[in-house]
């Protein structure tokens, strides 16, 4: 049986993605079970393996050919950068990062990886360097438009409706024939991706879910319908429930996800009870993509004092969901 194949992005070099992605190799990529590619600077990597002490034992890769066994392999990708300064978003740092980024999309687009594991990017790097994509999911879009921003975590699982949008431009989405196309896609990448029993909980948009109209009229005009349509094709799904109750329904269910209907609705509540250990997971497409959900955290880079506990879930859920006809729990 072929062993799945694990991408992993360096994310911006100037950032905490290299500390915690070789972190989070030490502790849970274990190479008989896959083959992990790290695509990156080598420089980069030697510079922050020496700092930790450790010493990593991959294969250079040159070409863009599947590993052909398991094992650690390196895609060394130069990038000319003239120093490794951490701490800060720059023009060089945001083009290395899109540059790995990039390459790993392209070989799990044509199949050499099963999943995608990609290290923190800074959006304002990106944008100096001439990159306007408002990250990793906003770029996949344009191949997959049906791929949905998820969150995952033993205590909470949440998807998004709208992501990296401006509230006002969110607000417009909140539309019945956008949940409901969103309820169906997210039905059948669950589906497929794990084959579970889940259940879809819908937040309502007003306080206390508009109180039948008195605090608003979405849930009604809207959110409701679009929960009505989608129960009628099957989908196990209910709401809208008041935003400020239904994640206390969904807490430690492992069977339940919320849908929220932007951004912060879904990722206050979230990352109050799982940043540490919360994994973004994009559906929706051939191959799954995570990343820890956090960001460069420029302020302590280069110190290794950053916690690789979120980037250790990412790998471990990217593999879970990579390995054939699996469907485990997400893993701590």
């Amino acid at each position: 049986m072929r062993v799945p194949r694990i991408g992993i992005s360096l994310g911006d070099p100037g950032g905490v993605g290299p500390e915690i992605i070789l972190k989070a190799l030490e502790s849970v990529a274990r190479p008989a079970e896959a083959a992990f590619v790290v695509f990156g600077d080598a420089r980069v990597l030697e510079a922050e393996a020496a700092r930790q002490g450790l010493r990593p034992e991959w294969r250079r890769r040159p070409d863009a050919a599947a590993p052909p066994a398991p094992g650690l392999y390196l895609r060394d990708m130069p990038t000319g950068l003239k120093s490794l300064a951490s701490g800060s978003a720059t023009k060089e740092n945001g083009e290395a990062s899109f540059l790995f980024f990039e390459a790993a999309v392209e070989e799990a687009r044509r199949g050499a990886l099963d999943a995608l594991v990609t290290g923190p990017v800074s959006k304002s790097a990106w944008d100096m360097a001439g990159h306007k994509w408002r990250g990793h999911t906003e770029y996949l879009e344009r191949f997959y438009p049906e791929a949905m921003m998820t969150f995952w975590s033993d205590r909470l699982r949440v998807a998004l409706l709208s992501h990296h949008l401006p509230l006002r431009e969110a607000l417009e989405r909140v539309r019945k024939d956008v949940l409901t196309g969103f309820l169906r896609n997210l039905h059948r990448a669950l589906e497929r991706a794990k084959p579970e029993e889940y259940s879809l909980l819908v937040a309502g948009l007003n306080p206390h879910a508009g109180e039948d109209g008195l605090m608003g009229s979405e849930e009604i005009r809207e959110i409701g319908p679009a929960v009505e349509a989608a129960r009628a094709e099957g989908i196990r799904v209910d709401g809208p429930f008041p935003p400020d109750t239904v994640y206390h329904k969904a807490l430690g269910r492992a069977d339940i996800v919320v849908v929220a209907l932007t951004h912060d609705q879904g990722l206050i509540a979230f990352k109050t009870v799982s940043f540490e250990s919360g994994v973004n997971a994009t559906l929706g497409m051939p191959f799954i993509r995570t990343s820890p959900d956090h960001g460069t955290a420029f302020d302590i880079a280069g110190r290794g004092v950053a916690d690789a506990t979120s980037m250790k879930a990412a790998v471990a859920l990217a593999l879970d969901f990579a390995r054939p006809g699996a469907a485990g729990s997400t893993p701590r």
